[in-house]
């Protein structure tokens, strides 16, 4: 009776830490895919066009892939648990002034320090997330930290974009900078203070050496690229192509959020041994998404379903987590935040090569066909990363 005790405890205090640490990442996702909606809101705030709006994005996204080495090599001596309090803390911080930005400049600026936590806290969060896991179910664990940004996509960017349009984008980002402040206090109670990182900096960095990992992160730079393609425009799609009210841009992106979460859920169940085989098959599936994306732009209730399609190809993340955590030898941390790091650059590139659409004076819908091309050469990333590991695997 006391062992069985013990062990429910046990099992209570791994749930609790994968809600708070999923928590943080429902805080990250809310920051980072509210501003797409609220573009035209900051843009008419500052009077700025809606393309220069975008800098907003990028400018998060450039805080990413800065902030992750930076944090990592300036947090080394801190305990994991600790670093992550810092990092909540952080996010609460610049949040909180990107809220008050007078300026254009000034909301670029605390964006940019929005950013550098992320990366960070993604690496180590999904790190702990696997050390509390039985053996071979990385995936799965992960998948369920991870299950904070789905929610984030299904339930706070519609709910942030509803408060943006009928009173301020800027309370948005005092939300999230409130959450930020109770994610720190929970983290601080609730998570163990396990050692989730055995070796030095210089033994941690050793990992990016190793050449099976780049063709890996190639599939996320390149590949996810096709989803910020469509999803960065999705609103421009709805208003001047789909031609329906403002207000069906929420209900697109809970239909989003619903699909990240199916995906989430239904590519984190497999076994990791065949997390090569679904990330090829989830690539080809979200090239035809992409596809029927520019004809279902027309139809409301199509553009929906495929929007809902297109969300479930983020539930991918944690399945190329679990392969690069396979390949590398050690040095999974740094995996973690090189992972967030990809996943932002991706966030730079789609919308930019989809603005490309715009310069020749297309319609929004087309974004479609730049995105197949970005998930086919995530596919052939995919398909590259396969030989290379065969070939490892033979000498």
């Amino acid at each position: 009776m006391g062992l069985s005790s013990a062990q429910s405890h046990s099992h209570t205090k791994v749930v609790l830490s994968l809600l708070v640490l999923a928590l943080g990442t429902f805080m990250l996702g809310l920051t980072e895919f509210s501003m797409m909606p609220m573009l035209p809101l900051v843009a008419q705030s500052f009077d700025v066009a809606t393309g220069r709006a975008g800098e907003a994005i990028s400018a998060y996204a450039l805080g990413v892939v800065v902030g992750a080495p930076l944090l990592m090599i300036l947090t080394t001596k801190l305990k994991r648990r600790t670093a992550l309090v810092l990092y909540a803390f952080l996010i609460f911080l610049f949040n909180g002034l990107s809220a008050y930005s007078q300026s254009f400049s000034q909301l670029i600026l605390f964006r940019f320090l929005s950013g550098i936590p992320h990366g960070a806290y993604f690496g180590t969060a999904l790190l702990f997330g696997a050390k509390l896991a039985p053996e071979g179910r990385n995936t799965l664990f992960m998948s369920r930290v991870f299950f904070g940004l789905t929610i984030a996509t299904i339930i706070g960017v519609p709910v942030a974009t509803l408060i943006a349009q009928l009173l301020s984008w800027r309370l948005c980002l005092i939300v999230v900078a409130l959450i930020a402040f109770i994610c720190c206090g929970l983290l601080r109670q609730v998570l163990p203070d396990i050692q989730v990182s055995q070796g030095s900096l210089r033994q941690e960095l050793a990992v990016l050496k190793d050449p099976l990992i780049w063709p890996i992160v190639g599939i996320v730079v390149v590949g996810f690229g096709g989803v910020f393609c469509i999803y960065t425009y999705l609103a421009n799609t709805i208003l001047n192509v789909t031609h329906i009210s403002g207000y069906f841009i929420s209900i697109a992106m809970v239909l989003f959020g619903i699909g990240s979460t199916a995906g989430n859920w239904l590519l984190g169940k497999p076994h990791d041994r065949f997390a090569e085989r679904v990330t090829g098959g989830a690539l080809v599936y979200s090239v035809l998404v992409a596809l029927a994306y520019v004809k279902a732009a027309q139809y409301p209730i199509l553009l929906f379903a495929v929007v809902f399609l297109l969300g479930a190809c983020l539930g991918l993340t944690t399945v190329i987590q679990s392969m690069l955590m396979q390949v590398a030898k050690g040095g999974h941390e740094v995996i973690g935040a090189l992972l967030q790091c990809a996943f932002n650059t991706a966030n730079a590139i789609g919308p930019i090569v989809g603005s490309v659409v715009f310069s020749y004076h297309h319609p929004a819908n087309q974004t479609g066909y730049i995105a197949a091309l970005l998930f086919a050469g995530g596919l052939l990333m995919w398909w590259l990363s396969g030989i290379q590991r065969r070939h490892y695997a033979y000498k």
